[in-house]
């Protein structure tokens, strides 16, 4: 997808409409605390995520509080349940930022969620940092107001199709809800399998059905060598476990939120066995990352984890960098301090004591090197391929 549909500004602009007639908060928030909202999906289809995404920004905000904080002061984090559902993160945004007052919103998942919440943000002189991956979303006209650190649909699209060429195959088919990227993943996973020499079938279906036997058995009559799995943990379960029962035996590539311990547990060995899986790789054996797991207590880290570490630290360096705490503060300065040119730094306490030295960083995170187009995408990403196998994910490389 490479322009916003009309459909996609209608949706955007009638989401926020109910904040156009809200005076705009001055977010200058005084000598006190400066506050941050977490927005991440501690219950719903992004449930096993979004707890160690709002913990991990917890954790290093009490780090860095306790060296001093950003200026002399201290971070302050709200944290709220979108519920991977756009309605209640819409809610629970217009909270943070017209009840807390919060300069920021870290964590955004469920790209309908970010889309519904961005408008209120930029509107609100709000920054937002998301890892959803839409195209769709930093198409908005935000202003600069977001940042996103998951590889867009572009990027995981072209991936997706150069992946199921790779495993040799000539007819792929893409089963997926409809989401707001649904129709760019279909379009970058067409244009690599073709230039391949394949060719590609679609079919949306609805994440609520118990079942999708009725779609599997329209799909498998166009003889796929490869589905591409683009639904979330619960639909996609049920997709697997269909195609199972009707005796599908070729390759299924899901996305690699969906297919995870959740599902594999949920799942008898033999039904699972075999999925590949695709995801954004953290900077596994970085500093940074290293630093997460420390702060988590866990051996690795999640992508979206390690993602939103980079957000506060990204937004503590940049409202360092510009002597402010506002949204605007955090706009102008988060690439002066993402790709500045700078002394290279891994986490925030490191870069703010150089920043109130005077010196310039450059900001490698947990999840790589966190360089930003203009619009906010980032520029490039490595991806994490694995496999289940023997009832466990297996890494099979990085690349």
């Amino acid at each position: 997808m490479t322009e916003l549909s009309r459909r996609q500004m209608l949706a955007a602009a009638a989401l926020a409409a109910g904040t156009l007639a809200m005076p705009r908060i001055l977010r200058a928030q005084g000598n006190g605390p400066i506050k941050l909202g977490t927005l991440t999906p501690l219950t719903g289809s992004g449930g096993s995520y979004g707890p160690s995404m709002a913990e991990v920004v917890n954790r290093a905000a009490a780090e860095i509080n306790a060296a001093g904080g950003v200026r002399g002061r201290q971070i302050q984090i709200i944290s709220e349940d979108d519920q991977t559902n756009p309605e209640a993160g819409l809610r629970a945004a217009r909270k943070l930022i017209d009840v807390d007052g919060v300069s920021a919103i870290i964590g955004t998942w469920a790209s309908s969620v970010t889309t519904a919440v961005a408008p209120v943000c930029w509107q609100s002189g709000v920054f937002l940092a998301t890892v959803s991956g839409a195209d769709s979303i930093t198409q908005l006209p935000h202003g600069g107001f977001i940042i996103r650190t998951q590889p867009n649909t572009s990027l995981q699209g072209t991936k997706f199709g150069e992946f199921s060429a790779e495993l040799g195959a000539k007819t792929v088919a893409f089963m997926s809800p409809q989401t707001p990227f649904t129709e760019a993943q279909f379009k970058f996973i067409t244009e690599a399998v073709t230039k391949a020499g394949g060719k590609t079938s679609s079919l949306i279906y609805d994440d609520k059905k118990t079942t999708l036997r009725t779609e599997v058995d329209q799909v498998l009559r166009g003889r796929p060598d490869v589905i591409v799995m683009g639904g979330y943990t619960n639909d996609t379960a049920v997709l697997v476990r269909d195609l199972y029962r009707a005796s599908f035996r070729g390759k299924l590539i899901g996305f690699g939120y969906a297919v995870n311990k959740q599902l594999v547990d949920a799942l008898p060995a033999d039904v699972s066995e075999g999925i590949y899986t695709l995801s954004p790789s953290t900077a596994a054996g970085s500093g940074a990352y290293a630093h997460v797991a420390k702060l988590l207590g866990v051996d690795a880290p999640d992508t979206y984890s390690a993602q939103c570490f980079d957000h506060l630290s990204l937004i503590a360096m940049a409202m360092a960098a510009g002597q402010g705490t506002t949204g605007a503060v955090i706009k102008d300065n988060v690439r002066k301090v993402a790709q500045g040119g700078g002394e290279r730094v891994t986490e925030a306490v490191e870069g703010l004591n150089l920043i109130t030295a005077g010196t310039k960083v450059d900001y490698d995170g947990a999840s790589g090197p966190c360089d930003f187009t203009e619009v906010g995408d980032i520029t490039d990403a490595k991806f994490r391929y694995e496999q289940v196998k023997a009832g466990k994910v297996t890494l099979l490389k990085i690349a």
